[in-house]
């Protein structure tokens, strides 16, 4: 019998969809003014209407960013971005489709956001080096991420708890790899559906973010392009980079040196240093000037930086101005006199003195306060020049300090957590907390830098929808509208019976958590599929399976993690889900029928 609490729930229910599509305020508003108005109505008690916020899932998700975030500074992530952007190259219909790809398989053994939170860093950066937006990326990341759960019985909440939920009934119990036929079919659908259509339902987005916010090439003549040189066999090895001349006779700044028979890269190289024959160099200056300098001395001009495409990529280095201070240590020397390149491992490429721009002699002009450094080097030691108030710096720029030291104790630290998780001893949220903490206690990361990667958004707005979840099961409004659904269809073709399942999930989970949907469902679903002499297993499995089609709001972890760092809003999840949704019933349904039969 519908009460005055479910129509309550339901009235609630429908203001947060309304509010979560023209968002007049943010989502994570709108979430917590769900959590103020629910025990205000006395729909939930004071500690169920703040439960979410200390929730295993929130605290998961807490704890797996921090983990990420970790792997991602010590430069773990780089590694797994790296052939990812080799195998895509500018394509983004190939981006989209690897990157997806690997979520998903990651996502077929351990818990989707955790998966989707490990890889999000990698896959920013893939985004920025290849100049393809992240919100054109993100999504389908994420949605692949969520059906990646469907590829194995352990990828997902419901489906984890399928079996437990199907023994009361005396159900055979289904494999470890029962339902991956189905879970392939729809990743495959979905990689399909991102790769023919998603230029038409994606986000279009802006410019992807770079660390580089001005173009010095339009104001420096010598910072217009970066290039990398191979130093050819038998070439002179006898001279020092100061000795060839470089800058003054080609306006050319060497940046970089790598020696490979020494395995070792040199950046901001000292004057006194020697080429040797097949050492690779990069070199700042105009094309018509490093051509002439490569013919000179018969190097090779590679068509794009090889040796050195992570290290001198626009999220590692770039070109700074900065100003010399009033009583700076460099007010009235020259950079030869203080050895600034050894010291501060950056290079300087030209100096601004009022109107007129010096290129060449640097080491040796005598420097005044307020001389412009224009400068090239690496983020973090831009970081470490700026600490030392040497220079102000007039560019704005972000610097990442990359612990690359630390990578074993990150790697470590991920491994403890993994290992707590499959061992099933503890819960997942102390689990993964327990990496977290390890992250912090070994200097991978700082507390503020931990605090600092999450997204506290995503907390907020999975902290204020879970209590409405509670709601919705606790007066009984979820129990009520599925038997009232079932009640109606009355007798059907097992088809027709499971895609009504179906759909009755998918909707059920854009508002109640997918294990409290699963839960509920399961049941009345086995006992539909016994009265319509249908296969009850199957039943229990559609449920199982479209617990994960809960693309269409930001309401799925997944979908409220990925909003905040894709730029999104609710009409963009409506866009790209409302298909992607209609696609996952009727593959779902269609693999269900080819791979198990539906017959009772």
């Amino acid at each position: 019998m519908l009460t005055a609490e479910m129509i309550t729930v339901m009235a609630v229910l429908i203001a947060a969809v309304f509010l979560f599509i023209v968002e007049w305020v943010r989502v994570d508003v709108v979430a917590i003014i769900v959590m103020v108005t629910l025990p205000l109505l006395g729909l939930v008690s004071g500690e169920e209407a703040f439960m979410g916020l200390s929730s295993n899932a929130v605290v998961s998700i807490i704890a797996v960013i921090i983990i990420g975030a970790g792997l991602d500074r010590t430069g773990i992530m780089n590694k797994v971005a790296k052939p990812i952007t080799k195998l895509a190259g500018n394509s983004e219909s190939r981006l989209i489709t690897f990157v997806s790809a690997t979520v998903a398989i990651i996502s077929s053994f351990m818990q989707n956001i955790g998966a989707v939170a490990l890889f999000l860093p990698a896959t920013q950066r893939v985004c920025k080096k290849v100049n393809i937006s992240p919100s054109r990326v993100l999504i389908p990341m994420g949605f692949l991420g969520i059906i990646g759960g469907c590829l194995t019985l352990v990828g997902s909440s419901p489906l984890i708890l399928l079996n437990d939920l199907m023994a009361p009934k005396g159900l055979k119990p289904f494999g470890l790899f029962d339902v991956t036929p189905v879970g392939v079919a729809l990743l495959v659908a979905a990689l399909a559906y991102f790769v023919l259509i998603g230029r038409f339902i994606l986000p279009k987005g802006g410019e992807t973010e770079s660390k580089q916010l001005i173009d010095f090439g339009k104001i420096y003549y010598t910072a217009d392009g970066l290039y990398e040189l191979r130093v050819p066999e038998g070439f002179d090895s006898t001279k020092t980079l100061e000795e060839m001349n470089i800058r003054a006779e080609y306006l050319v700044t060497v940046v970089a040196v790598a020696k490979h028979k020494e395995e070792r890269k040199y950046f901001a190289p000292k004057r006194d240093m020697k080429l040797s024959p097949g050492d690779d160099i990069a070199v700042l200056g105009p094309i018509e000037n490093v051509r002439r300098f490569a013919e000179d001395f018969g190097m090779q001009l590679k068509d794009k930086l090889e040796t050195f495409e992570e290290e001198l990529s626009s999220t590692s280095a770039g070109l700074v101005e900065a100003i010399i201070p009033p009583r700076s240590e460099l007010e009235g020397k020259t950079l030869r006199e203080i050895h600034f390149r050894e010291k501060y491992q950056v290079n300087p490429v030209a100096i601004r003195r009022r109107d007129r721009i010096y290129y060449a002699g640097l080491s040796d002009l005598v420097l005044q306060a307020g001389d412009i450094i224009l400068l090239q080097g690496l983020w973090e030691k831009f970081a470490i020049l700026k600490d030392s108030e040497t220079l102000t710096f007039i560019t704005p720029f972000e610097a990442e300090v990359m612990k690359t030291h630390k990578a074993k104790a990150a790697l470590v630290c991920f491994a403890i957590a993994i290992a707590l998780v499959i061992s099933g001893k503890v819960k997942l949220s102390v689990a993964l907390m327990t990496g977290a903490l390890g992250m912090i206690l070994t200097g991978v990361l700082t507390i503020d830098e931990a605090y600092h990667a999450v997204d506290w958004r995503t907390v907020f707005l999975l902290g204020g929808l879970i209590p409405l979840g509670v709601a919705v099961e606790k007066t009984g409004t979820a129990a009520y509208i599925a038997k009232q659904v079932l009640t109606l269809i009355g007798d059907v073709s097992p088809v027709v019976l499971l895609t009504v399942i179906g759909i009755l999930t998918s909707i059920f989970t854009l508002v109640v958590s997918n294990v409290g949907a699963t839960v509920l469902l399961v049941p009345l679903a086995i006992n539909m599929a016994l009265g319509a002499g249908a296969d009850p297993r199957m039943a229990a499995l559609t449920v199982a399976v479209a617990a994960s089609n809960t693309f269409v709001l930001p309401t799925h972890q997944v979908n409220a993690y990925i909003m905040g760092p894709g730029g999104y809003k609710t009409v963009d999840y409506i866009k790209a889900g409302s298909i992607m949704t209609v696609l996952y019933l009727v593959v779902m349904i269609g693999a269900m029928s080819l791979f198990y039969g539906l017959s009772g």
